[in-house]
């Protein structure tokens, strides 16, 4: 089952430009990614490279300032997000805004905001590794643009996928880590602190260290 979810894979890099060869796959697609957002943004809302696209209501590209020192990625979008296009607007969303004004002291529109699939799994589950996968290089393009110092990651999935770690993230919270010159601070995602709001504590700490680093 795994070698055909796997070959599956491969197939749909190729349909969309990917040459592979050996086990090992090559990023460079017939499909240049542009450096512009909104170019970028109207490419991932006509891609259907993997099988959430047929169930999804709206692709969920990421939103804030196109030149944000911080950007946030979380996992995927979920019902609220799948519906009106935007990234973390459901309860989860309203206490990422509320600790980005109160311990940050930013305005929500001074950061960025983005997932690591931009298309809502359904029932809101993890995302497998072959939409995770599929989508990646379409979050790597946006940090490419936009080029932020800091990299929060919102729970375990972001973490996993942007730095290809397994480590869980009660592990690896509050720590600092690097990627392409750039800081990664992986903490807790706003859903977890809502199941479990004794974990503020140390969200809150995370959130210090990020302005302590701005």
């Amino acid at each position: 089952m795994k070698n055909l979810i796997k070959l599956k894979y491969l197939y749909k890099l190729k349909e969309a430009g990917v040459n592979y060869f050996d086990g090992f796959v090559s990023v460079e697609k017939k499909i240049d990614m542009p450096n512009e957002l909104k170019e970028l943004e109207n490419i991932c809302k006509n891609c259907s490279l993997c099988d959430l696209g047929k169930t999804r209501t709206n692709v969920v590209f990421g939103e804030g300032n196109p030149n944000a020192k911080i950007m946030f990625i979380g996992e995927g979008p979920g019902e609220m997000e799948d519906k009106t296009g935007r990234p973390f607007v459901g309860r989860a969303g309203k206490l990422l805004t509320k600790i980005i004004e109160n311990v940050l002291e930013l305005d929500r529109n001074d950061v960025y905001i983005a997932n690591i699939v931009k298309c809502r799994p359904p029932n809101n589950r993890v995302p497998s590794i072959e939409e995770a996968e599929t989508c990646k290089p379409y979050l790597l393009k946006q940090i490419d643009i936009i080029e932020p110092k800091i990299l929060v990651c919102l729970g375990k999935t972001a973490f996993m996928y942007l730095l290809n770690s397994d480590l869980a993230i009660s592990k690896v919270r509050g720590q600092i880590f690097e990627y392409k010159g750039k800081k990664v601070i992986p903490t807790y995602h706003p859903s977890f602190l809502l199941r479990n709001p004794s974990a503020k504590k140390e969200a809150y700490k995370d959130f210090l260290l990020i302005k302590s680093m701005l």
